[in-house]
């Protein structure tokens, strides 16, 4: 089963580190994304999610419903989470989710994102106790992916309202 690549509305870019020089972003997909792509690619009645603790950590299965001659087959697909700094058990469970899902394939272009660093000059970077910080919200602006590989990739820094990251390892058609 493949399922689509995700679209620049589905995914988020989250500041990852923050120095005096900038700061890098990390892209990522929430599992609202993940639940609309299986209701679209499989049905709303055809996947189902489980969770369960193995040695104290919160695990979720993502089983889809493959219909065949001799009866229904469920194929599952199982990972682990971590907790989240806000919600502990929400937190857990939503990325065991994601990472289950990333098992089936859905969003695993996001291994793929290059390194991306936004410099200074286009962040607003504060600093508190010697510590550097920024409240900047970033956008994917453009996302092309192609054989399952992020090619280019544009951001904007929705607080400054511009572009700040560009990449495109595309080879241009020089037929063109």
């Amino acid at each position: 089963m493949e399922f689509r690549a995700l679209t620049e509305k589905e995914i988020d870019a989250r500041v990852a580190t923050v120095n005096e020089k900038g700061c890098s972003l990390l892209l990522y997909k929430d599992a609202r994304c993940d639940m609309r792509i299986l209701d679209e690619s499989v049905g709303s009645e055809r996947w189902q999610r489980k969770h369960e603790l193995i040695n104290g950590n919160l695990f979720c299965n993502v089983g889809i419903n493959f219909p065949a001659e001799d009866g229904d087959h469920w194929v599952w697909k199982q990972d682990v989470g971590t907790e989240s700094y806000t919600e502990k058990e929400k937190g857990q469970a939503s990325d065991s989710f994601k990472r289950a899902c990333f098992n089936w394939g859905i969003g695993r272009e996001l291994y793929t994102a290059p390194y991306i660093w936004i410099p200074a000059k286009d962040v607003a970077l504060i600093q508190k106790n010697n510590k550097w910080s920024t409240y900047d919200k970033f956008k994917v602006e453009r996302i092309i992916i192609k054989d399952g590989e992020i090619v280019a990739l544009s951001i904007r820094n929705e607080s400054l309202k511009r572009r700040v990251f560009l990449y495109d390892v595309r080879k241009k058609d020089v037929d063109n």
